[in-house]
């Protein structure tokens, strides 16, 4: 067993559970978040995990401005070269759904140090590879030691902090989270001007080593451990081929036909890995929800004849055996007693149940649409800046940075937009400035003002960033409580994934254009240009989607806004107080939508 600090608790001769010291590296909810204020071991922390998130989103996007050095340097496609950054999204989102079994199975320090480890172990290898092959190996690394912190920091923050003050408490560390992509291109393209691209990886190796010292000597311990907590690390086998094989055949199309086995054979492993992948885990969820019922039927037999036994005699307890046998049948379906000593069956890496929820799946749908949009862009443009127009990465860096910094600030402000409005109203705003953003991106050419392109994205970001964070929040509020932790780790993947997908996809749509251009007459350079017009408009069709879902899907009274489910939380914790039982609240948390 496991008190609530995380120390595991042993049985006494009498057989009363003794609980031990507190240790001084674990903090549990009551000594973390005290009169209202964190406590000074709490905040400490909690500032820990947000840099060392930081540091994860700062390194995701700080080689968008040395890509095209890269590319140049190892005489590699642009396709090829963009795998350095969506690698990074496509392994950050295999780790998401690790993160439940990560968090129960081992203490916030130890996933803290061994991440950093294997973060900065990447670093070395990327800062020191001769190849490209080495350096995408390294930045594999990174991703995995990054992978996990940002739901670690979410999972945190949710046990220290009240409901009432969990909206704040997000903001706050998305505001942070978010100035890690203002800044990481602007510094990388300095880097790699100054002293080129490896004194990148070099400052990431220092500042790894860094957290590693930081996590070892101030982090403290949240939550529950479980060391009998398994993996299904076959589901995570089945994840990694499946949309792995999807990224490479795309990358691949680029220099063969779509006829080529290097094309088709690694996009059709990766459809059978996504579509086994779903199966499994929808079965595994299935089984695992009827063990739950049946254990849950069993605890009622359990106290049924222990009444008896207070109560009657043998006829009483044949009666209440009787009684729980028959409530465990109806339960689960089945018309024999299932034993409560049964070994649980390994939960779903990834609970699809989730989705039955329409409105999760909306917020989910419409999350992954603002990454497939987005994450392209931040790859294509610095092309466009530096190859097309002829600027330096530190430029590249500098248009972009207003974009970032509008999006931190839209990010902060979204979820007070979200308690006050509801997440309609503020969505629809959001997905509306992204859209006109990336029309405005799509007006570029040979002459235009180069200022415009980061006026452009400055509109795209501060529209994303109140898409976001509403959408999110009211999806997740949509769910009921025992539900959350699933959901969120679904939508994350689900983003991440789509991310992932999307650059690729959009680039190789960019050179497919341009090369058709370019093939109809036009120079290199215009043909170039005109690529990434029509990719730009294309992808403002997907932001299309995305205004057109929220316009039509977007529904429930407040649209799930933060005061509104406080104060629902708050009638439910009255009504418990006044009757003795609050049966069905989570049911009724979770109607809207379904």
């Amino acid at each position: 067993m496991a008190d609530e600090s995380g120390n595991s608790v042993k049985q006494g001769r009498s057989g009363q559970a003794r609980q031990p010291q507190p240790s001084s590296k674990t903090l549990s909810s009551a000594d973390a978040y005290v009169d209202g204020h964190l406590s000074r071991t709490a905040l400490t922390s909690l500032i820990i995990l947000t840099f060392i998130t930081f540091v994860g989103n700062f390194t995701q996007l700080q080689l968008s401005s040395a890509l095209p050095t890269i590319v140049k340097e190892f005489h590699i496609s642009v396709t090829t070269g963009q795998w350095l950054t969506s690698v990074f999204q496509l392994v950050m989102g295999v780790m998401v759904p690790l993160t439940a079994y990560l968090t129960r199975r081992f203490t916030t320090r130890q996933i803290v140090i061994t991440s950093m480890l294997v973060f900065t172990a990447g670093s070395i290898l990327a800062w020191l590879g001769p190849t490209f092959v080495v350096i995408l190996l390294g930045r594999i690394l990174e991703a995995i030691g990054t992978g996990v912190m940002w739901p670690v920091l979410q999972i945190t923050v949710f046990s220290i902090y009240p409901l009432s003050r969990r909206g704040f408490a997000m903001g706050t560390v998305g505001m942070a989270m978010s100035v890690a992509p203002a800044i990481g291109p602007v510094i990388g393209g300095w880097q790699t001007d100054a002293n080129g691209w490896r004194s990148i990886f070099m400052t990431l190796t220092v500042i790894g080593a860094a957290s590693v010292l930081l996590a070892f000597f101030g982090l403290h311990n949240f939550g529950v451990t479980d060391r009998s907590t398994k993996a299904d690390f076959f589901s995570v086998s089945l994840s990694i081929f499946g949309f792995g094989g999807l990224m490479f055949g795309f990358t691949n199309i680029e220099a063969h036909a779509f006829t080529h086995p290097l094309v088709w054979v690694p996009i059709l492993v990766g459809i059978a890995g996504i579509i086994w992948f779903v199966m499994r885990q929808i079965h595994m969820a299935a089984a695992y929800r009827a063990w739950e019922r049946a254990e849950n039927a069993n605890a009622q037999s359990g106290t049924g004849a222990a009444v008896a036994d207070a109560t009657g005699g043998v006829g009483g307890r044949a009666d209440a055996r009787d009684s729980g046998r028959t409530t465990s049948a109806a339960v689960s379906g089945e018309s024999t007693h299932v034993s409560p000593e049964s070994p649980a069956p390994r939960p779903a890496l990834l609970n699809l149940g989730v989705l039955h929820n329409k409105s999760f799946t909306v917020g989910t749908i419409c999350a992954a649409l603002s990454f497939f949009a987005f994450s392209s862009i931040m790859v294509i443009i610095p092309l466009y800046i530096q190859n097309d127009r002829g600027y330096s990465a530190t430029m590249s860096g500098l248009i972009m940075l207003p974009g970032a910094i509008g999006q931190c600030i839209a990010q902060f402000c979204g979820g007070r937009l979200l308690d006050r409005f509801g997440a309609r109203p503020v969505a629809l705003v959001g997905s509306a400035t992204l859209l006109i953003g990336t029309i405005m991106m799509s007006m570029i050419g040979t002459d235009t003002w180069i200022w415009w392109v980061s006026i452009s994205q400055f509109t795209r970001q501060i529209g994303m960033g109140l898409v976001l964070m509403p959408i999110t929040t009211w999806s997740l509020n949509c769910l009921a409580r025992q539900e959350v932790s699933a959901g969120s780790a679904v939508t994350n993947t689900v983003r991440q994934i789509a991310g992932a997908i999307g650059a690729p996809v959009m680039v190789i749509t960019m050179e497919t254009l341009t090369r058709v251009f370019h093939e109809g007459g036009l120079g290199s350079t215009l043909a170039n240009i005109d690529g990434v017009k029509w990719t730009l408009r294309i992808s403002a069709c997907f932001v299309l989607a995305q205004l057109l879902l929220v316009i039509f899907g977007v529904r429930g009274q407040g649209a799930g806004s933060a005061r509104e489910a406080a104060q629902y939380a708050l009638s439910k914790m009255r009504l418990h107080a006044g009757t003795g039982s609050a049966s069905g609240a989570d049911t009724a948390a979770g109607k809207t939508g379904k």
